[in-house]
């Protein structure tokens, strides 16, 4: 039997054990913010503690590669596309519940996190400010330790409840079972962030706007808009990524429909209806030229699919 074959035949087996959740012809890269890459070949919406159950038996029973997606604001997906399961959490898994009191918020894995920086302000809770500039979920913050303005989610994670797409199983971890790091945490791929609840201070709601409202506007001035994913390499011990690279005299390099932004050196842009081989490329290229010029070996923060 040909590969090809074999492929079709565990994405039918799949399909009949998801039923009307498995999603065909559904274009992954236009999902993302880069806006560009090709489609997956199963796309499923979760939106129950059941679906999660048949996503995971359908991995168990085929067998394909499966890939878990927030908001799409940091995932460069090949032009050829996905050959495996997407998924994605829907509304049900965008709750924000808060606890003035204790100053606790309760969310949910889907929850933007711009929403949950304003909605904490709103009620006089500090410490996530940083949060509004940062269009991705909770759950992908979770997994990458996002971060920016001098905050990060392991200052306000206190616990996280994850489903294990490996082991058909639930859990509850606290902060120091995470190992957050520097644009990391100990999340397996296979491990979805169902919600996590997160612990702030208390402080003035007109200093916490007036924070908001200082880190959206040096965002605009800062950072470039158009097609991105927004930093591109991790900044190495140091140094700042986009510092190495303009120091390179790379800013405006392109690749065919991608350049490097001349705005902010670690922010990559295509052009609408290019390529995210494109793209790729151009990481490389640039990776390459900080190793050999400045002998500093870059690591991404964009998650690249299907390469």
């Amino acid at each position: 039997m040909s590969s090809t074959n074999e492929l079709n035949q565990r994405l039918n087996e799949a399909q009949q054990i998801l039923g009307a959740l498995g999603q065909t012809d559904v274009d992954l890269g236009g999902i993302t913010t880069y806006r560009v890459g090709g489609k997956t070949a199963l796309f499923v919406k979760a939106s129950s503690e059941g679906d999660l159950q048949k996503i995971a038996e359908a991995r168990r029973r085929t067998g394909l590669p499966v890939l878990i997606i927030g908001k799409g604001s940091n995932l460069l997906v090949a032009d050829q596309g996905f050959p495996g399961i997407t998924v994605a959490l829907g509304k049900e898994f965008e709750s924000i519940e808060i606890d003035t009191g204790g100053g606790r918020i309760n969310v949910g894995g889907n929850a933007a996190l711009p929403v949950v920086a304003r909605k904490t302000v709103a009620e006089e809770l500090v410490g996530f400010e940083w949060a509004v500039g940062v269009p991705g979920s909770i759950g992908g913050a979770v997994r990458m330790n996002a971060g920016g303005h001098g905050g990060d989610m392991a200052a306000s994670v206190e616990s996280v409840r994850i489903f294990d797409l490996e082991k058909s199983a639930y859990e509850i971890r606290v902060l120091s079972e995470l190992a957050f790091g520097y644009r990391q945490s100990r999340i397996q791929p296979s491990e979805i962030v169902l919600g996590a609840t997160l612990k702030l201070a208390f402080g003035e709601r007109s200093a916490g706007e007036e924070l908001l409202t200082e880190i959206v506007q040096w965002r605009r001035e800062n950072q470039p808009g158009g097609q991105n994913a927004g930093s591109v390499f991790v900044n190495p011990d140091g140094e700042s990524a986009g510092s190495l690279i303009e120091k390179l005299g790379l800013k405006g390099l392109r690749v065919g429909s991608a350049s490097v932004s001349n705005k902010h050196a670690n922010f990559f842009q295509v052009d609408p209806g290019g390529s995210a081989n494109d793209v790729n490329e151009l990481m490389n290229q640039v990776a390459h030229r900080v190793y050999v010029e400045a002998g500093v070996s870059l690591k991404t923060e964009i998650q690249r699919v299907g390469f």
